[in-house]
């Protein structure tokens, strides 16, 4: 490890969509700080994010499970954290549905496992930060009109944002109870590089390359904030370093669209894309029978992080869907290998001992 650090900084789910793009500019662009990346490896968890940063000198990768309290334990005891970003959950709201124990393990209890271990670095480091990332299905469903706030109420519909609710409970009662230092952001829809192809963009990029069938739930009515990873990236790097402690700031895009809307979108882009008659991908368009709970609309009043951090997005939905689309295309190799069904077998020969 180099001498001259400043700082050490565990960001946990390192090798996830959100959380690679937030490890990766932080170690490039923090030179002093040395990130600990702490990951599970589970399915949406994976290294080849990160083979850019794997060799930097200020980057250290840890396979780990935030559920485990004693691996948690004995990390934070040997590292001195002097700050945790918190971005490791399971975050599919289908996935949920059919197993919502799995999100009360990592989401609830992992959170509180870190929050245990943070209370024993921060009693001896008053710079110490515990920094939460959470999402803005906490705060339940709009109507036609208006915007989440800071200050909207949670009321969450799925498994999934009932148990990120129940983490920023458990961030905001120990800052309360133990005056732990903390920030939480809430984010709308992120995409964008690298995000495991479950999620409605790139699944929708593969299977038009694919020839496959588009699903969109009910009648695709359903109404997104969407928000480009690398400006959220950004925008978190904002709230770690500059954020008021004990505050939450609502991190979006701007940039609501339907999910039909979206889809005929993301059709006529690919069809440019790919050199088709315009219209062919549409063809591809498939209304499936709606999940439960599904929320109608989300929309993030993203002003109070403008105002205070002057943080806004730097790309256009469409600029942001073009450089989405063009790195799928450069990147074919990365989205067989996650697509396919032999994949936890070749990152288990890649990765893991």
């Amino acid at each position: 490890m180099e001498k001259n650090i400043s700082k050490n900084i565990l960001i946990t789910g390192g090798a996830g969509f959100i959380g690679s793009h937030v490890v990766r500019r932080f170690v490039n662009q923090y030179r002093d700080y040395h990130i600990f990346n702490l990951d599970a490896l589970t399915y949406a968890g994976n290294l080849e994010n990160l083979k850019d940063v794997e060799q930097a000198t200020n980057y250290t990768f840890i396979k780990g499970d935030i559920v485990d309290t004693e691996c948690i334990n004995d990390l934070f005891s040997k590292n001195k954290f002097d700050g945790v970003i918190h971005l490791a959950a399971e975050s599919h709201v289908d996935r949920s549905i059919a197993n919502p124990l799995s999100f009360v393990r990592t989401n609830v209890l992992g959170t509180v496992n870190l929050l245990n271990a943070s209370l024993e670095l921060a009693k001896n480091n008053p710079n110490f930060l515990f920094y939460h990332i959470s999402t803005d299905e906490v705060y339940g469903s709009l109507g036609e009109a208006g915007l989440f706030t800071e200050t909207t109420p949670y009321d969450p519909n799925s498994p999934y944002s009932a148990s990120k609710a129940s983490s920023d409970h458990f961030v905001r009662a120990y800052g309360e109870t133990y005056q732990l230092p903390y920030v939480i952001s809430n984010c709308s829809n992120n995409y964008g590089p690298n995000q495991f192809p479950e999620k409605l963009i790139p699944l929708f990029i593969n299977n038009i390359i694919q020839n496959k069938p588009l699903p969109v739930y009910g009648d695709g009515n359903y109404t997104r904030d969407w928000l480009y990873v690398k400006d959220h990236a950004q925008a978190i790097d904002l709230v770690f370093h500059h954020g008021k402690k004990g505050e939450t700031y609502n991190i979006g895009g701007f940039n609501e669209w339907k999910n039909i809307d979206l889809a005929h979108l993301l059709c006529r882009l690919m069809d440019k894309k790919l050199n088709k008659k315009e219209g062919t991908s549409e063809k591809l368009i498939t209304f499936v029978k709606d999940r439960p709970g599904h929320d109608l609309r989300y929309a993030i009043d993203a002003s109070k992080i403008n105002q205070e951090l002057g943080w806004e997005p730097s790309v256009t939905f469409e600029g942001g869907l073009e450089k989405t689309i063009d790195w799928y295309f450069d990147n074919q190799e990365w989205l067989d290998h996650v697509t396919s069904g032999d994949y936890l077998e070749y990152y288990k020969k890649q990765y893991q001992a």
